[in-house]
């Protein structure tokens, strides 16, 4: 073959290693794609000036959904 590499006194081929590496990014790929990501929230938060304001806002948009459940 095209040559070797002794590693821990053992000759390994260069094919074994490339393929080893080669794994080993798609493994480190494929980790990382699949790992649990936060949890998004179900809303934007409310950016008001005022409490007063926000709970407007809250109020708002519970009527909202009672009248689409409505509809």
């Amino acid at each position: 073959m095209a040559g070797h590499y002794t590693i821990a006194g053992k000759k390994i081929p260069t094919y074994k290693l490339s393929m080893f590496f080669i794994g080993a990014y798609a493994a480190a790929g494929a980790y990382s794609v699949m790992k649990p990501k936060a949890p998004q929230p179900a809303t934007p938060p409310i950016q008001a000036s005022s409490a007063d304001e926000e709970a407007f806002i809250r109020e708002f948009l519970q009527q909202a959904e009672v009248e689409e459940k409505k509809n």
